[in-house]
């Protein structure tokens, strides 16, 4: 296990859960669920599989409080607050740098803090077997997940032929013939016919020997910067004064569409992104006629409703309205039409800054 890594991106912005969410605690650092936060459920998954003091997070400034606070069972020094944003790739050459300087010869895993995942024991399955593969082979490994429905909000990957690693692992690997972009609806239902693509959620396995080589060839720029992590004699000014540099790029479109070999296992495990209140709906108790809350609920002919309500000494009374998105907190209240749950982000731009 001493060559086992996780590197766990919790950065973001807390537009899509507003009011609930702000920039300083989104997503991520809400207890949307129960009394844990997804941030605190990642890194409880990662138990028996990858030691606590090789879990390292990667937040911001604005969030670097509250992310501690969550983490406090990791070692201070494993929690990194980025300088900039600079997209993803820069984020995870970070992470790479970082796990390098601590041990050249280890196997990481790159995971979102953002998702809801509850079957911890299939999940440890396909990432052990994730790593295993990782480590054995010169390919970097990708996680998917079987679409349930023709998502166009989601990248996709496309799988070709099983891999023959002759690893004894139980969860199969399959090259990855390209990965693709959002499509569109009707691209979308086309890949759902066809059977052989996978939700990109995101989750990277890789060695750390293939993932340096990789960069070295396709993105030198970041492969330059881990070489300076790794021979830094002061890591927070190395970061300080050379990240910022960086040239703002996502990891698939830096690394994974280029890489001379990519793997992908598909999950077994249940999964969630969680983009917004209608996919929160779904773990609420119903009350009336579909009404979802997670608070007592007074109502008269009310259906279809969304309740959130994280001012318990307040009560929610709805009458007569169906289809509404209500989300209370203390210093606010959103009332929108549950078919605009995606566009509740865009309150941003018209809301005072002291609500952000």
């Amino acid at each position: 296990m001493s060559d086992k890594y996780a590197l766990i991106l919790a950065g973001g912005s807390g537009t899509r859960f507003w009011p609930l969410s702000r920039n300083a605690k989104p997503k991520q650092l809400l207890n949307l669920f129960d009394d844990s936060t997804l941030l605190d459920q990642t890194i409880s998954r990662l138990e028996g599989l990858i030691p606590l003091e090789n879990i390292l997070i990667l937040t911001n400034a604005l969030q670097e409080e509250e992310v501690r606070k969550v983490a406090h069972r990791l070692p201070a020094e494993n929690i990194f607050a980025e300088p900039a944003k600079r997209d993803t790739a820069p984020a995870v050459a970070l992470g790479i740098g970082l796990v390098a300087a601590r041990n050249p010869e280890a196997t990481m895993a790159v995971l979102p803090s953002d998702q809801l995942i509850q079957d911890e024991a299939a999940f440890q399955s396909i990432l052990g077997d994730s790593l295993t593969i990782a480590s054995k082979t010169d390919a970097l490994v990708t996680i998917g997940i079987k679409p349930t429905w023709a998502c166009p909000s989601y990248g996709y990957i496309e799988r070709g032929s099983p891999a023959d690693l002759g690893l004894g692992v139980a969860n199969e690997a399959f090259e990855v013939s390209r990965f693709r972009e959002k499509p569109s609806p009707e691209v979308a239902e086309e890949f759902l016919r066809q059977g052989n693509f996978v939700w990109n959620a995101g989750m990277f396995v890789w060695s750390l020997k293939t993932v340096t080589a990789e960069l070295s060839q396709h993105t030198p720029e970041l492969a330059g910067f881990i070489d300076e992590l790794k021979a830094s004699d002061n890591l927070n000014h190395t970061v300080t004064e050379k990240f910022p540099q960086l040239t703002p790029i996502s990891i698939d479109f830096a690394l994974m569409e280029k890489a001379s070999r990519v793997l992908n296992v598909e999950a077994t495990f249940d999964w969630d992104d969680v983009g917004s209140w209608i996919s929160v709906a779904k773990y609420l108790q119903t009350e009336g006629n579909g009404n979802q809350t997670n608070d007592t609920l007074t109502e008269i002919d009310s259906s279809d409703n969304i309740v959130f309500n994280d001012r318990k000494q307040a009560r929610v009374a709805l009458l007569g309205v169906k289809d509404l998105i209500v989300v209370q907190t203390e210093d606010a209240l959103l009332v929108a039409d549950r078919n605009k749950a995606d566009d509740i982000k865009k309150l941003s731009d018209k809301l005072p800054p002291e609500l952000l």
